[in-house]
C-alpha cells in the first residue's frame, strides 16, 4: 500500500453534498483526494471517475484540453446516478508538473502536439502512476467499479492491481476548435477512445 488515509470532511457543491477524503503518499507526502457521493457500500459496482489534476482546465477554464469539461460531466453523472466516487489524482500535466506543462504548452504553440511536446522536454507521453488510484479504491473498500474513462491505460493498470472493472463508460465532452489537435493526438498516439457517444 503506497498511501494512507488521513482526513475527511463534508464538501457541499453545486451538484450535491460529497464526502471529501484526503490521502497521503507514504514515500513522498504528496496528497490525493476522493469525493464520495451517496452510499458506496455493498457489492454492486460503483460509478467511478479518476480525474488527474489539471489546474488550467479545472480552475482556469482552459479550452486547450477537455479536462474541465470532463470534471464537470463526472460530477453530473455521479450525482444523477445517486452514488459514486471521483478520485482527484494530483499528478498535474500527466505528472510532469505545472511549470513543465507550461513549457509543453509553449512547444505546442510552436507546432508540437501534446505527445511531441512532452517528449521534447524529456518525458514520456504519460508519466502518471494509476496504481495510486487502485490503492485509493482499496482503502475505500471498493472492489468493483464502472469506470468513466476514455483511457485504456487506466483500465489496464487498475485491473493488474486487482480492481474489477465491470464496465467502461465513455466521457466524451468538451471538443472545441482550441483542443481538436490535442484530442486527436491522444486518440492516435495514446489510444484514447473517443468513438463512442457520451452518456445521455
Amino acid at each position: 500500500m503506497q498511501l494512507k488515509r488521513l482526513a475527511e470532511a463534508k464538501l457541499p457543491t453545486s451538484w450535491g453534498d460529497f464526502l471529501m477524503i484526503g490521502f497521503e503518499e507514504i514515500a513522498t507526502g504528496n496528497n490525493h483526494l476522493a469525493l464520495l457521493y451517496g452510499d458506496i457500500s455493498g457489492s454492486s459496482p460503483v460509478l467511478a471517475r479518476i480525474h488527474s489534476e489539471c489546474l488550467t482546465g479545472d480552475a482556469l477554464f482552459s479550452l486547450r484540453c477537455d479536462c474541465g469539461f470532463q470534471l464537470e460531466a463526472a460530477f453530473n453523472y455521479i450525482t444523477k446516478v445517486g452514488r459514486g466516487v471521483l478520485l482527484y489524482h494530483r499528478q498535474e500535466g500527466r505528472n510532469i508538473g505545472l511549470l513543465n506543462k507550461i513549457r509543453a504548452y509553449a512547444l505546442q504553440d510552436r507546432g508540437a502536439d501534446t505527445v511531441e511536446a512532452n517528449q521534447q522536454l524529456g518525458f514520456a507521453a504519460d508519466e502518471r502512476d494509476f496504481t495510486l488510484c487502485a490503492d485509493m479504491f482499496k482503502l475505500l473498500n471498493i472492489e468493483t467499479i464502472q469506470l468513466l474513462t476514455n483511457n485504456p491505460k487506466k483500465i489496464e493498470v487498475l485491473a493488474k492491481a486487482g480492481i474489477n472493472i465491470s464496465e467502461r463508460l465513455p466521457l466524451v465532452v468538451g471538443r472545441n476548435s482550441k483542443n481538436t489537435r490535442y484530442l486527436d493526438a491522444k486518440a492516435t498516439k495514446m489510444g484514447h477512445l473517443f468513438n463512442i457517444p457520451p452518456i445521455k
